[in-house]
Formats: structure tokens, C-alpha cells, sequence
């Protein structure tokens, strides 16, 4: 049996080379194979930090008379969904289409030609709860193909037709004021007061949302009533921060919490979730916050101790098992901190964690929380390092060590706008070696690339959330840094997306894939937001900056094509404001200018330097900033800028109206906060 996952980059994929099923990766030979030997595909999904997805995986693909079942009947396919968004978003519509739900492992039976006719997520190894056994499964829809094929066949043909009919573009619909404000109410009707946050169990981090909602408040301050925007992102942050989803040790947020109250967290960390953290922390933090800012330092810290790769990108993942076990690494009992710790340090640390004899986890064991601040810091310090050397020494989770594109992107406009706020310029030098390295390896003729391990790029094309969020994160490092590389890269990556993932027919709608892109039994468009941004909101926000930055003939052209894109978000924004949260942070951008603050000065000027840490400190979230030389040619934002009276000057427009340049900070303060 040829080991066909053996040289992947993904090691999700590579999890699964020894085992007992033959299986193909996605590609065309796998659907020719199953032509030429007239079964269907079995197509299985996952993610290397995916908890069931190990479960399954030890309990069928494991096992040799299941695997043999599945070789005698199937074409079997493994897909990574980190790494083939495309093919993930197409089967899952499918599948919460036939069963009402979705999730990971998704388990779906497909024609030769890729129509699904039958899908589903986990099975187990014995029928649960009205849930057949995968060996069940595997038996009856081997049966089926072989007695009633054509039938089959038929069946799968009207499932693809529906789900297209389904699938219109969002009708046009102005994304103004009105919804603005009218988002918030309905986020402060679905607020949890009791627990921050949006709704019920499981609970996710609403990272976009509560960017939104910082906007949201500067621009329009805290009226009285329900429209306190800046109250549902306080809260919620606060109780994320203090929670068990929230690693108390060593920083960074694990992907949700199973419970309302954030108390047991799913455990795996995704670098999506801690870069779009990491963003709305260190906003809260320029807003006063010092528990915005503490978080913000750890988060920072973890993407750099944790998921940086030696080639300066950042790792995909954490896993949520270690040595199979979930939570393993993370839990603690009162006699384990006792034990590290002594018994009077152990003691104080249980109280302060909230960590029982009974336990907030399975088997006695619980999360760390930290509800309240200790009083001794000194104390603190010393019980926390102790802890988390101790911690170190146990097994530790699985990286999942890709780079994929798009979060990369995120965690560079995430370092590169923390790092501006709380003056570490090391995040920034991190932020570029990432950029550089998609630059360099990710970027094909002109084409990014989705992934990479190791340096060696692979295989899959780029989708448009690379474009957008790779885009934003060099929009991000031009304004950090005022270099024109970042600025130039950025541009490109926009007039590639604008140019094959547009919908022409449909002006301000964007595909997932681009037009040259392998055909799938349908093109994914899926505009909403979810756990990250949806590819077209990615590409909105990243428009809307590029518009602020760029020479005047791009800004033009970036302008009309944000405003096209916001222009068909507005039903989505009204309707479910939880789903469209990036889409509501670039409106909110808009909406306030957009803003653009250029600084100019001789490099080393003092007086420079306080300029631009006023902007940025004063500029509300989604405003651009930078400093450079007065009049420098190859920056539009500082071209034509002169200083004034030979001093260091900051020019602040808004709306494309501009106010007369000031020389302190006290007026750039005022220019700003007016």
C-alpha cells in the first residue's frame, strides 16, 4: 500500500501516513482511481489540534478491519481543513445542510465527481445515542453504491443543485450609522451579563466583535442605556482574561470554552484566536486598560515563546491532547500546587486559581482562574514562575507547526499595532520576519501560497482570506515602520485579489477561490464571520487602509472598491451583528474618517517621536498613523509634508479633508479627540 501522505506539509496529514486505510491526499488521481474502480470517495476532514479528530482516528482509522473495509470499498481521502479552506467550506455546507449541524471530524461519501450524498462529522466504533457505528456507516453506504448506484448518483446531483440555489450573493445594503448603532443593541440584547460574552455554551472568544465595539465607543463615546459599547467589551474581555479559558501561566486563549461561564476551556490554542485577541487587548489597553495591557504582554509573549517557527513565521496550533488526554498539560489539583509549591504558598495559590478538592475539570482536576488581582505581587510572581516550570517539565501538546498564510497575517497586524501602542519594537522586528518570510516563500509568481512547514512552501493556492489578512498585516508593518516595501507588497496582494476573486456580476461580492483556482463542485463564497474574518471582510478591511496609505490613483480604486464591498454587508451586519463583526470594524473605520495621521520629522527628532506616540496613542481603532522624513517621495502619506518652521509637524486629515498642521502634542491630542 503506497504511503501517499508521507510528504506533506501538513502534519495533520502526516498523522495519519502509518495508518492501516490507503489513503489519498485531495488531488485528481484520487477521483480518477475511484472512477476506474467505480466506488464512491470517502472523504474525511480535519485538524491536527482537533480533540475527536484524534478519537476517530484511534478508534477506526487505527484499526485494520475498518481500515479494511474502507480499502475494499472507498476511494479514502484525507484533507487538512487549515489547508484546503475551500474544500472544508464546500463539504461543511453539505453536511450542515443533510444533518443540521457540523464540526470536526467531518465524514462525507461523494460521487467520482465530488458530489456529496452523504455526510456527517464524528461516528463511533458502536452505535450511540440513534448514531450508527462507523463500520455500519461504512457497510450500508457500500451497499447502497453497489444496489441502487444510479440512484445514488441522481442523489448527489440534486444536493449540489440545491445547495446552489440556496447560495445567492448578499443583496446590496447600505452599511451606514443606523445599523452601526442598531448592531449594538442587538448585541447588548444577546449580551451575557451574568458572564460577558454573546449567548450560551459552547462560548466563543467574540475577538471581532469586541474590536467593533472599541471602535464603536470612541467615535461615539458611552451614551447612557444599551448602546454602552464600551461596557459589553469591558465585561467580556475581563471574564475571558480571568477565566479558565485563559492560560493564567503563560499566557494566550484556548479556542472556546465548553461551559457559559469560561471556566473549562476546549484546550486547544489557535494562532487566529490569539492574534485577533492580541489586537483587541492592546486597543483596551490604549484606552486606559491595565488589565487590556497585561494580557496583551502575555499574549505577545506566547505567539513569540510558543508558536514562532525557526524560520520567523508562527505555528498554526497547540493541540488539545497530550499523550491522548485532553487538558493534561494544563489541569491541577490542590495536592499537585502543594507540591510545587509547599504547603502554605500551595494553599494561597489553590484559593487564588479557584482550585478545589472537587475539582472544575474531570477527575478532580481544574483550570486556573484568576478572579482577582493578588495583592502581593512579589508573591505572585514567584508562585507563577514555579508553576509554570513545573508545567514545563510535564508532557507538553502537539504544535502544529504549518505557517498558513492568512493567520500569520493576522498575528503581523496584531504585533505590529501592539507593539506601536505599548512600545516594544521587538514585536515589530518579529511582525516583519514573518512578512518576510511569506514574502519569500509564500509568494509564487505573483501568487501566494497557503502553506508552508519547515520552509518548504506547498501546494494549495492561496484563498482570498491570505489576500486580505496577509494584505492588512503589511498595511500594519508600513505604518510601524513608514518603509515603502510593506506599502508596495500590500498593493499587489490587493490588485491580485481584486482582479481573481471578484464576482463580476455581482459588483462588491467576492469568491473564496480564485478564478484559475481548481474547480470544486462549487465555487465557496461565505461572506459571514466567524471564529476569523470571512476572506471578504479581510479584503474590505485591508481596502479601506490601503485607501488611506496609497498614491492617489490606488487610493481611488481601493476607495470604490471598499465601499462596493461594505455595500452589500449591511443585511448581514443587521441581521446577525455576532457574524459580521469584522464587517462592523471597518465600517466603524470608515465612519470616522477614515482617519489618517502623518507625522513628519528628522529621524532621532524627540519631538517626532512624541507626535506619532500621541497618535497612536489618541487615533481611534482602524485610523492610520505613521512617521518619517518630512516630504519623502516613496511614502505617499508623508509626500508633500514639509516640516513646519523647521520643526517636526503631524498633519491629520479626515473624511479626505484636512486639518492645518500642528507641532505639539496638545493640539495633535485635541485634532484627535474633537
Amino acid at each position: 500500500m503506497a504511503n501517499r501522505l508521507a510528504n506533506a506539509t501538513s502534519p495533520y496529514l502526516l498523522q495519519h501516513a502509518d495508518n492501516p486505510v490507503d489513503w489519498w491526499p485531495w488531488s485528481p488521481e484520487a477521483f480518477a482511481e475511484a472512477r476506474r474502480r467505480d466506488v464512491p470517495v470517502l472523504l474525511s476532514v480535519g485538524y491536527a489540534a482537533c480533540h475527536w479528530c484524534h478519537v476517530m482516528a484511534h478508534e477506526s482509522f487505527e484499526d485494520p478491519e475498518i481500515a479494511r473495509v474502507m480499502n475494499e470499498h472507498f476511494v479514502n481521502i484525507k484533507v487538512d481543513r487549515e489547508e484546503r479552506p475551500d474544500i472544508d467550506a464546500v463539504y461543511m455546507e453539505a453536511t450542515q445542510a443533510m444533518t443540521g449541524q457540523g464540526g470536526w471530524p467531518m465524514t462525507c461519501f461523494l460521487t467520482s465527481e465530488g458530489e456529496p450524498f452523504h455526510c456527517g462529522t464524528y461516528y463511533p466504533t458502536a452505535p450511540m445515542g440513534g448514531m450508527p457505528s462507523f463500520g455500519q456507516l461504512l457497510h450500508a453506504v457500500a451497499r447502497a453504491w453497489e444496489g441502487r448506484g444510479e440512484e445514488v448518483r441522481k442523489a448527489a446531483a440534486r444536493v449540489v443543485e440545491q445547495l446552489a440555489a440556496q447560495r445567492a450573493p448578499l443583496p446590496e445594503s447600505i452599511l451606514d450609522e443606523e445599523v452601526l448603532a442598531g448592531s449594538v443593541s442587538r448585541l447588548h440584547a444577546e449580551f451575557d451579563a451574568a458572564h460577558g460574552g454573546f449567548g450560551g455554551a459552547p462560548k466563543f472568544p467574540p475577538s471581532m466583535v469586541l474590536e467593533f465595539l472599541l471602535r464603536h465607543h470612541e467615535r461615539v463615546g458611552v451614551p447612557d442605556g444599551e448602546n454602552a459599547a464600551l461596557e459589553l467589551a469591558e465585561a467580556t474581555c475581563s471574564a475571558m482574561a480571568r477565566g479558565g479559558i485563559y492560560d493564567q501561566l503563560a499566557g494566550g486563549f484556548a479556542r472556546y470554552s465548553v461551559d457559559a461561564a469560561w471556566v473549562v476551556p476546549h484546550f486547544e490554542k489557535m494562532l487566529y484566536d490569539n492574534a485577533l485577541l492580541l489586537r483587541v487587548y492592546a486597543h483596551l489597553a490604549r484606552i486606559g486598560s491595565p488589565l487590556g495591557e497585561r494580557v496583551a504582554r502575555e499574549t505577545a509573549e506566547f505567539l513569540l515563546h510558543d508558536l514562532r517557527t525557526p524560520e520567523g513565521g508562527f505555528a498554526a496550533s497547540l493541540d488539545a491532547d497530550t499523550e491522548g488526554v485532553e487538558g493534561l498539560t494544563y489541569v491541577w489539583t490542590p495536592d499537585q500546587l502543594r507540591e510545587v509549591l509547599g504547603p502554605v504558598d500551595g494553599d494561597w495559590a489553590a484559593e487564588l486559581f479557584e482550585v478545589t478538592e472537587t475539582g472544575t475539570f474531570e477527575n478532580g482536576a481544574s483550570t486556573l482562574q484568576l478572579k482577582r488581582d493578588p495583592d502581593d505581587h512579589a508573591r505572585w510572581r514567584r508562585v507563577r514562575d514555579s508553576l509554570r516550570e513545573a508545567r514545563d517539565r510535564r508532557p507538553q501538546p502537539g504544535k502544529d507547526d504549518k505557517v498558513v498564510t492568512a493567520w500569520n497575517g493576522m498575528a503581523i497586524t496584531a504585533l505590529a499595532e501592539a507593539a506601536a501602542v505599548l512600545d516594544e519594537p521587538s514585536w515589530i522586528e518579529a511582525a516583519a520576519q514573518a512578512a518576510d518570510l511569506l514574502l519569500e516563500r509564500h509568494l509564487v509568481d505573483d501568487r501566494l501560497r497557503r502553506t508552508s512547514r519547515d520552509g518548504v512552501v506547498g501546494t494549495a493556492a492561496g484563498v482570498l482570506e491570505d489576500y486580505g489578512c496577509f494584505a492588512d498585516g503589511l498595511l500594519a508593518l508600513h505604518q510601524a515602520t513608514a518603509e515603502p516595501r510593506w506599502l508596495d507588497a500590500a498593493c499587489g496582494l490587493l490588485d491580485t485579489a481584486l482582479q481573481q476573486f471578484a464576482d463580476a456580476d455581482h459588483p462588491g461580492m467576492f469568491h473564496d477561490t480564485a478564478a484559475d483556482a481548481e474547480p470544486l463542485v462549487r465555487r465557496p463564497s461565505d461572506p459571514t464571520d466567524n471564529a476569523s474574518p470571512s476572506g471578504a471582510s479581510a479584503l474590505a478591511s485591508a481596502l479601506l487602509a490601503a485607501a488611506a496609505l496609497a498614491g492617489p490613483d490606488a487610493a481611488g480604486r481601493y476607495r470604490a472598491a471598499t465601499e462596493q464591498a461594505l455595500g452589500r454587508a449591511g443585511l448581514l451586519a443587521q441581521r446577525a451583528p455576532r457574524f459580521a463583526g469584522h464587517w462592523l470594524s471597518a465600517a466603524e473605520a470608515r465612519a470616522h474618517g477614515p482617519l489618517q495621521v502623518a507625522v513628519v520629522g528628522e529621524a532621532g527628532d524627540a519631538d517626532r517621536a512624541a507626535l506619532i506616540a500621541a497618535a497612536r496613542r489618541h487615533a481611534p481603532g482602524g485610523a492610520v498613523a505613521l512617521a518619517g522624513e518630512p516630504e519623502a517621495t516613496r511614502v505617499p502619506l508623508l509626500a508633500e509634508r514639509p516640516l513646519v518652521g523647521g520643526a517636526a509637524a503631524a498633519y491629520v486629515c479626515r473624511g479626505y479633508v484636512c486639518d492645518r498642521p500642528v507641532t505639539t502634542t496638545e493640539d495633535l491630542v485635541d485634532s484627535l479627540t474633537r
